[in-house]
């Protein structure tokens, strides 16, 4: 969290680094906080396998639009989820699992962004922002199941 980044690993071995952008509200588990999550997660759902750099996904679903530049700009504070969805389960009860702090239940993913959206400073309402073409390469590269740890 601290320094913005997602490091995807092979056990000891860094195979990519990307920059992010995390909550404005900083690191926090509870329901309503618009913080991110701390500990162990695993993607337990990829969703939007096939769609279009820039797709809108609403609930989960795509809506058919596209986000440009100029979409961006006529919706402010719209808190855009496009291209990809890795969805987070905490796994650690008490933590970021069950009850108030239920990542899952929270909609914690990491997702693409507008391309103005900037990275590398926190912003997002709870979840990982990516730029679109970062999360697809991401999505390429996991499985659901895969281990996420979110550390300050």
């Amino acid at each position: 969290l601290g320094k913005q980044t997602l490091e995807l690993r092979d056990g000891k071995r860094t195979i990519a680094v990307f920059s992010v952008s995390t909550a404005k509200n900083g690191p926090g588990e509870r329901n309503g906080s618009e913080c991110t999550p701390r500990g162990r997660h695993r993607v337990c759902e990829k969703i939007g396998h096939s769609l279009p750099e820039g797709a809108v996904l609403v609930s989960r679903e795509p809506t058919g639009e596209i986000c440009t530049s100029e979409t961006y700009r006529s919706c402010p504070g719209r808190d855009w989820i496009l291209t990809r969805i890795l969805w987070l389960d905490g796994v650690e009860p008490g933590r970021n699992h069950g009850g108030d702090v239920d990542s899952r239940s929270r909609y914690i993913y990491i997702h693409g962004a507008p391309d103005d959206v900037p990275m590398g400073v926190p912003g997002s309402h709870g979840c990982v922002r990516m730029r679109n073409a970062d999360v697809c390469a991401l999505f390429d590269l996991v499985d659901e199941g895969t281990l996420v740890d979110i550390v300050e």
